[in-house]
Order: structure tokens, then sequence, then C-alpha cells
């Protein structure tokens, strides 16, 4: 059987830094792992329309520094700076640290996976077809100059009966050069919405939602 292994996962220390850089005593690693896992959900969910791929954190001995990637800061930053704060000051309520805030912008979203993922998913949700969304996806990506882009979208497509799996590649996707500067995100996706074949409202216990399913996309950088 095939073995796959996460792309990430695999160049870390290659040619990939870790999420988070912190060194601690063995009895707090795990405690440390939960507030790490804690701070970057609230902020991904916070700050999902602001386009987030990454969450990095770096510790000291008083404080936890979080450096928040994304694709529109201006969302993030707020008139003056007052979003920000705001921010800043209900992570460091939640872990009860000082916290430092800091926003590095992603350059090129068309060629970030997670963020091709997430904007995939939000077409879907505006019911266009999962084709022309994947295509269209994959054309921008290459147009921004990566050298390969792979999508996979599997579920019940288009509100079909039997659920079934798509895949689009372009260019070249070296997965085992592990030189190669590759971007993998996986991003489960459940959409649900009134039903025309007649199961019942949204409200009605039985309801099945007719789409579900998940996302892959991985992008080649040059």
């Amino acid at each position: 059987m095939g073995q796959k292994v996460n792309p990430h996962g695999l160049r870390v220390g290659v040619i990939k830094d870790w999420d988070s850089r912190w060194y601690a005593s063995e009895e707090k690693v795990g405690d440390l792992i939960v507030e790490d896992q804690k701070i970057r959900k609230y902020l991904k969910k916070t700050l999902y329309g602001a386009g987030v791929p990454k969450i990095e954190i770096e510790r000291s001995n008083d404080t936890v520094t979080v450096y928040l990637h994304c694709a529109r800061p201006g969302v993030v930053i707020g008139k003056g700076g007052e979003q920000i704060e705001q921010y800043r000051l209900a992570v460091e309520k939640m872990i009860g640290k000082k916290v430092k805030l800091n926003i590095v912008e992603v350059r090129n979203p068309d060629m970030n996976a997670q963020l091709v993922a997430e904007n995939i998913a939000q077409q879907l949700e505006k019911r266009i077809s999962h084709r022309r969304a994947m295509k269209n996806s994959m054309a921008r990506a290459m147009r921004a100059g990566a050298k390969g882009i792979k999508v996979c979208c599997s579920g019940r497509l288009g509100g079909r009966e039997i659920a079934g799996v798509e895949h689009y590649h372009e260019g070249t996707i070296p997965l085992q050069t592990i030189r190669a500067d590759i971007e993998y995100h996986l991003r489960p996706h459940r959409r649900e919405g009134v039903d025309l074949q007649g199961r019942g409202s949204l409200s009605d216990p039985a309801y099945h939602s007719p789409h579900h399913g998940h996302l892959q996309a991985l992008s080649g950088a040059s």
C-alpha cells in the first residue's frame, strides 16, 4: 500500500522550519503544545476572512511572540492598529502570558496551498462548479509563478448521489525531491443548503447534507 507522508513534515529541518520554536522542560511540553494549538485555533477562527495560512509561535522566558502570516493585513490591523491590539489582548487573557503579535504579509496568495484550498471551498459554497473552481485556481497559481500544482476534490460533488474524487494537475510536482519547495494543505469542507431533492429543510432532524467532502491543494513554488 502507498505510504502517504505530509510533504511539509518530510522537509522540516531541510528546507522548511518548525511552526513552533521553543524549548521547555519535559513536564511542560504537553501543556505548551496545547497552548499553541489554542492560540492557532482562536486566531484562525477569528481572522478567517483575512486569509491566514500560517501562524508561527516563539517563546522566551516570559513572552510569547506570534507571527501571523496573512494575505490581507489591513483586515487584521484595523484603523490605527486598534483591531490588532484587541486580538493581542484576547490572546494574553486566554493564556495568561505577555504576548507580542507580529503581522507577516503573504506576498503571493495564489501560490499558497492553504489559501488556494480555502478559495476553492468558498467558491463551492457559492455553488460554482467544482471543475471551474479548481481549474481557475490552478491557472492563477501557474500564472503567479508556480512550477506545478495538483488539486484533488472529493465528496458528493455537485450534489450527486454517489461520492467521487476528481484530480487535476499541471506542471511538475516532485514529491520525493526533498530540496523541492512543495506546499501542501488538506481542507476538510462541509456545506449545507436547501436540498432540491426533497430530503427536508435544515431544521429537520432527519435532514442529510447533500454536499460534503474535502479538498487538497498541493503547489510547488519556483
